[in-house]
């Protein structure tokens, strides 16, 4: 096991480094740069700078140098470093933005794939061992609403409900009242407060999602053979259960780990935008809009990275639930 682990790390490195080079690419092909994103502003506020000003710009920040210099002087700043580059958008260096921003967005993340996980699970196991019955029914059509409802929507129709029904969209994460505060044991409630919204709309989609292919697969394994074996040596059904079909239904639902963490950051971004969430969603976006390359490409680099080893962590998990997987990569 420790040395597939360590072949994986290896191989992470040389895939990270191609997908850094594709990401890096691609946010320079659309036109322009930063600076004509910056004059094009600036030109609609009624001030108009000169060519020459435009080539000094670019020259101070190196835009004027080809993609694959300006590529090479940010990878070899990060890899000696850890220098991520400057964002023009912000005037900061990058690691301080993704600095600040980083916690909340990693505590959203990671609580709303917890909350995914914690419902989905059991849910599928509940509408697979109680198939066609009123409960599967429930969740069957829970599950197709919540896939069919955007999340910009569902966060509208959550804040409404909240300001009707408690007084206050909840807004951010903190009351204004908190936002500036030293952290404090009402401050914690208070976030906890507004983590609600954002926890459930975030984590609907991906719950939705996962229920259905827990069913699907906990239906499959429930008409295996062994299952008709498990019964005639006496075992009762709830072992029977969770012994043989659960450990197999899950395999998909951990194989979906790698794209589950990015998709919930990614799918975070409208969803932040609505309820004014200081995370790393709105940040990326408004980078990628003015072109911001160096702040646009840490985050995607950050995001690939995160699939990676969301997939490694997978495997791993994999092999330790699944004994056949186990023998497979020791006949390797």
């Amino acid at each position: 096991m420790v040395g597939y682990i360590t072949r994986r790390l290896l191989t992470m490195i040389p895939v990270v480094l191609l997908i850094s080079i594709i990401v890096f690419f691609i946010i320079q092909l659309p036109p322009g740069d930063f600076i004509s994103t910056y004059a094009a502003k600036m030109t609609t506020s009624g001030e108009i700078m000169d060519d020459a000003a435009l080539l000094k710009l670019r020259e101070a920040y190196g835009l004027d140098q080809s993609w694959y210099m300006q590529y090479f002087k940010w990878i070899w700043g990060m890899v000696t470093q850890g220098d991520f580059g400057y964002s023009l958008n912000y005037n900061r260096p990058v690691a301080s933005i993704i600095s600040q921003y980083m916690g909340f967005t990693v505590i959203v993340s990671v609580i709303s794939m917890l909350f995914t996980y914690a419902l989905s699970i059991p849910i599928g196991i509940y509408s697979a061992v109680r198939q066609y019955s009123i409960g599967d029914y429930i969740f069957t059509a829970i599950g197709f609403i919540g896939m069919a409802t955007p999340n910009f929507l569902l966060a509208i129709i959550l804040m409404y409900f909240s300001y009707v029904y408690v007084g206050d969209p909840m807004l951010g994460l903190f009351s204004p009242e908190f936002a500036e505060q030293a952290w404090s044991y009402e401050k914690f409630k208070d976030f906890l407060k507004h983590m609600i919204i954002p926890v459930i709309v975030i984590g609907t989609g991906s719950t939705c999602d996962l229920i259905r292919v827990m069913r699907a697969q906990m239906l499959d394994e429930m008409d295996k053979p062994y299952m008709l074996t498990a019964r005639a040596k006496g075992l009762s059904e709830a072992r029977i259960i969770f012994k043989y079909p659960v450990r197999a239904a899950i395999n998909p639902i951990v194989s979906t780990i790698g794209w589950s963490l990015t998709s919930i950051f990614t799918g975070a971004t409208i969803t932040a935008i609505v309820l004014n969430l200081p995370v790393q969603g709105p940040v990326m976006y408004q980078a990628l809009l003015s072109q911001d390359m160096y702040l646009a490409g840490t985050w995607l680099l950050f995001m690939a990275a995160c699939i990676v080893l969301g997939t490694l962590i997978s495997d791993i998990l994999l092999v330790w639930l699944d004994p056949r997987i186990r023998m497979q990569r020791k006949g390797m």
